[in-house]
């Protein structure tokens, strides 16, 4: 299995500056308000991902595998470029995947820790905006994916067995088990690799 320094040599890169001067602000992006629960129950037409074929102790592995071609997509060419203007660039997906696995991991900590918990509202539109994602620096944000995925891959490599079913709710009153969270977490992340890769 590679390592982190497979990817990234022995020096973490430095996060302080993680601005891109030269960045050209983007058009704001059309806000996603489904909801997209479905995929636990059905294939998804636009990625091909079944949740059937998943099982929910192979999710930590899958996420670390995925995690490796993250880095290597925001070390391509034209990490910044958005294909259409509407449409986030390989820089603006890093950036959301990196937080989409720091947002599950704090998730599921909250449901290994407490009772049925009710998950705070993210709005992933407005983190896009606030932190201007077009802005950030792809070595930095390569490097935070990189780290965030194998957080939580650890999370779920260390859920107990008999935890699994452990239950927590999204602001909207979707109710997820641990195991239904984290297919749940697969999809969103195979999602945007194929959203990246076929542009």
């Amino acid at each position: 299995m590679a390592t982190r320094a497979d990817f990234f040599g022995s020096r973490r890169p430095d996060s302080r500056g993680g601005c891109h001067t030269d960045a050209v602000t983007s058009e704001p992006i059309e806000p996603d308000t489904k909801d997209w629960t479905w995929v636990l129950a059905r294939p998804c037409p636009e990625c091909g991902f079944d949740s059937t074929l998943v099982q929910h102790t192979d999710v930590a592995e899958q996420i670390r595998t995925d995690s490796a071609g993250w880095v290597h997509r925001l070390g391509e060419p034209g990490v910044r470029t958005r294909p259409q203007p509407k449409v986030w660039s390989t820089l603006e997906y890093g950036c959301h995947i990196r937080d989409v696995h720091r947002i599950f991991n704090h998730r599921v900590r909250l449901m290994l820790d407490e009772d049925e918990p009710r998950f705070p509202n993210w709005d992933q539109d407005e983190t896009a905006l606030a932190d201007d994602y077009a802005s950030q620096d792809p070595v930095t944000v390569a490097a935070e994916l990189y780290d965030a995925a194998n957080v939580v891959a650890d999370t779920y490599a260390d859920v107990p067995a008999h935890a699994w079913s452990w239950r927590g709710l999204r602001s909207n009153g979707s109710e997820f088990t641990i195991a239904t969270i984290a297919v749940y977490h697969l999809h969103d992340i195979v999602h945007h690799a194929h959203d990246v890769n076929h542009g």
